[in-house]
């Protein structure tokens, strides 16, 4: 049975060159596999709209497709009305907030500045960074260094105030 349907032939249809093709059930699914695929996807999507009469048209490529719809995709053009019954749009909500060149310059440089005296520091006053960016307490933080708290406190304020002054020029 399985080598009869194997030995079945079937057609597939290439919209490309607008022919139909003889081929065996084999090379009938692995065409169409892809193709039934990115369908499915499309319909789950609500972006596929072809009628079953013209599936057969189907070659995968939904955007060249005659029933393409937009379905789930959002076009920059969507509004949607508030309760007062004004439309909006959400390009409303974006800020015009772009950073100018000049202010990723600098804070490029501020960076490189950073990364250059934390490598500069000793491997206590490293590990007292890395706790903090963390957010270790104090209190975590002084027992995972084995020092007490007032320690702790005083040798990371005095970390903090010395990067403070190497990098007066740039905050």
């Amino acid at each position: 049975m399985e080598n009869q349907k194997s030995n079945r032939t079937r057609k597939i249809y290439l919209p490309h060159t607008k022919q139909w093709i003889e081929v065996t059930e084999k090379q009938y699914s692995t065409y169409y596999r892809d193709i039934w695929a990115t369908r499915k996807r499309a319909q789950a999507h609500h972006q596929c709209m072809c009628p079953k009469s013209e599936q057969w048209l189907c070659d995968g490529d939904c955007l060249i497709c005659p029933f393409h719809a937009a379905g789930d995709c959002l076009s920059l053009d969507y509004t949607i009305t508030d309760e007062e019954g004004n439309e909006k749009s959400w390009l409303d909500d974006l800020t015009d907030d772009v950073p100018s060149i000049q202010s990723i310059l600098e804070d490029r440089e501020l960076l490189n500045a950073l990364y250059k005296q934390l490598e500069a520091l000793d491997p206590d006053g490293r590990l007292i960074c890395e706790l903090i960016m963390q957010g270790c307490t104090e209190r975590a933080a002084a027992a995972k260094l084995g020092l007490s708290r007032n320690t702790f406190t005083y040798r990371r304020d005095k970390l903090l105030a010395a990067l403070r002054e190497a990098l007066r020029d740039y905050i």
